[in-house]
């Protein structure tokens, strides 16, 4: 008589729940389009995190980059916002409600250029979010024209070169004082989840640059954020790998070779120094480190900078521990007595 097999567990994280509860909607980017790797790799981090995905907030704004959101983290809060006002949008409802996690994908035009002043007030704010650009120096949306992070000498599918300079969005971070830059390539996916594992655990502002190519309009020879030129240019900064404070941790690491930078939470990035000694704690150096590659014609991804110590916005605020949305209407609106002495001290 046969025996019924006993079918496999499940693979499960430490929540209980499976990838799938992670994922969302089926993809309409181009085949190939990089913003689908990052997609993936955000799928892959929440859920190896353990991050409960319901208590995640996703913002955008217009681009192909602003419909990533659409395609993962099916379970969790989501707003579509105006070209190059998803800052502001993901601002007004994490100062409503703290306990949220908030994620906002943006893309070059989203943010460097109709986004740029929002972007500036963002950092500035060194608002609790992980903000994630999609970087592939055209309008995908508008068929390919120049962004504002086309490099000089890139050009058009049709042969159009690029005369203005470009915005390099992590140097313009460092400058306005965020507290978390780094840079990555869609198709390194080692590097990318370990940089966005350590942007899930900061706690002030992480600005993600990822050079994410565009398929369709920008990945021709001439392009300088084209597949090929990356895997002929980019310049790897460290050996990346994530270590979550939950798990134990046993490892071997040589002296001298790698630089652990501890989050707020307990969690460590852990740095592995390949070709030169850096450390991610020193701004003059992240900035000399981006010119310095800028002129040598390479990309360098990597963790560019970390500041742990400076306060987050809502720290700055002095905000209740409480969310604004939850509290009573009694704690939220001031009574008439309070009303009329500020009239009578505005007299």
């Amino acid at each position: 008589m046969g025996t019924t097999a006993t079918p496999p567990p499940k693979k499960v994280n430490r929540l209980g729940l499976e990838v799938v509860n992670y994922k969302g909607s089926k993809t309409t980017l181009c085949a190939g389009c990089g913003h689908n790797a990052v997609s993936e790799r955000v799928v892959e981090c929440f859920y190896e995190m353990g991050i409960q995905p319901w208590t995640v907030a996703k913002f955008s704004g217009i681009g192909c980059s602003s419909k990533s959101p659409a395609y993962f983290l099916g379970l969790s809060h989501g707003f579509n916002g105006v070209h190059g006002r998803m800052p502001a949008i993901a601002t007004g409802a994490l100062l409503a409600n703290r306990n949220l996690l908030g994620i906002g994908v943006t893309g070059d035009g989203d943010t460097a250029s109709i986004g740029l002043g929002q972007f500036m007030h963002l950092v500035r704010r060194n608002m609790p979010l992980i903000y994630i650009i999609e970087n592939n120096g055209v309008y995908g949306l508008t068929k390919g024209q120049f962004s504002a992070t086309a490099d000089v000498g890139s050009t058009l599918k049709t042969g159009a070169p690029n005369d203005l300079p470009p915005f390099d969005c992590c140097a313009l971070a460092l400058e306005w004082g965020a507290t978390f830059v780094a840079r990555s390539f869609s198709g390194d996916k080692k590097q990318l989840q370990a940089i966005l594992k350590a942007a899930i655990a900061h706690q002030g502002l992480s600005v993600i640059d990822v050079i994410s190519p565009c398929v369709t309009f920008n990945d021709h020879a001439g392009s300088t954020k084209s597949y090929s030129y990356m895997k002929e240019h980019e310049q790897v900064l460290h050996d990346l790998d994530f270590v979550p404070h939950y798990e134990d941790i046993a490892v071997e690491i040589p002296e001298g070779e790698v630089r652990d930078v501890e989050m707020h939470d307990g969690s460590h990035l852990r740095i592995r120094k390949l070709d030169r000694e850096y450390d991610p704690t020193r701004k003059l150096t992240a900035l000399a480190a981006l010119g310095e590659a800028q002129t040598k014609g390479e990309v360098l991804t990597g963790v560019l900078y970390v500041d742990t110590a400076k306060p987050n916005f809502l720290q700055i605020l002095n905000m209740t521990g409480d969310p604004l949305a939850t509290l009573p209407e009694s704690k939220t609106r001031p009574s008439r007595a309070v009303l009329d002495q500020v009239m009578e001290e505005l007299r």
